[in-house]
């Protein structure tokens, strides 16, 4: 049975290091509309629909053909906002969580996530992708996971994980070192359930939000993909998304 699955573009004006950055201008297309173009390649996802507490973005939505929810301004991640825009809709069985700042997003990474929902025990899935960049593994800005046997998460940190202080080999040539790829789906159910948790500790101390559902005992599947591509999180890394269009 096909899944009705709704993909949520959570999309905010404020940004810190950018301001603004859903409504940039992109060749031609602003961000926003390349990412919700890209999502809807996807022959997975049933619906797609933009969340943001801005006018502006609303409107730019609008302008270009897309669906959009106006949500409150108050949410504090982009899990709470899909919450919200969740509330619209009825009989969804998966909800995905898609990345506002990802114009070249591809479908593709989208499906991989989409497809580990055919199995029931599921209840919130990830990407990964493998590396052997030491570079990547001690920038905090990049996000580790280490995994169990059944590729359910066990830690996910901006510190090199697992550690290799004390390792006298090669640790890249000795161990699947796994980076995130921050993009999430949830039962219908769980989603709902995940905006009813309370903050913890780990949570901050790491600055993680998955971090919450895991301590709160909710497991987290890591599906595997070899496809990365470029987020815009400042004005620094417009040029190479520009040079990949």
């Amino acid at each position: 049975m096909k899944l009705n699955v709704l993909g949520i573009i959570p999309a905010r004006y404020g940004s810190s290091r950018f301001p603004g950055k859903p409504l940039l201008d992109l060749k031609g297309k602003t961000m926003i509309q390349r990412v919700y173009e890209g999502a809807s390649l996807s022959s997975l996802i049933t619906t797609v629909v933009v969340a943001t507490d801005d006018q502006r973005i609303y409107d730019e939505v609008v302008r270009f053909g897309g669906k959009v929810i106006m949500t409150r301004e108050e949410h504090i991640s982009g899990t709470d906002r899909c919450g919200e825009v969740l509330e619209h809709f009825k009989d969804v069985d998966v909800v995905i969580n898609i990345q506002g700042d990802e114009p070249l997003i591809d479908y593709r990474q989208l499906d991989t996530l989409i497809d580990v929902f055919e199995k029931e025990e599921i209840q919130i899935a990830t990407l990964g992708i493998k590396t052997k960049s030491m570079e990547d593994i001690l920038n905090p800005n990049r996000i580790k996971i280490v995994v169990d046997k059944n590729d359910k998460a066990l830690y996910f940190s901006r510190s090199s994980i697992p550690n290799f202080n004390n390792f006298s080999k090669d640790p890249l040539e000795f161990y699947p070192f796994l980076r995130h790829i921050g993009v999430y789906a949830y039962r219908a159910k769980v989603l709902t359930a995940l905006t009813h948790l309370s903050p913890t500790s780990l949570e901050k101390i790491e600055s993680l939000e998955q971090l919450r559902w895991l301590y709160h005992g909710f497991p987290i599947h890591v599906a595997y993909t070899t496809i990365e591509t470029p987020n815009i999180d400042s004005p620094d890394d417009v040029a190479s998304v520009l040079n990949r269009l």
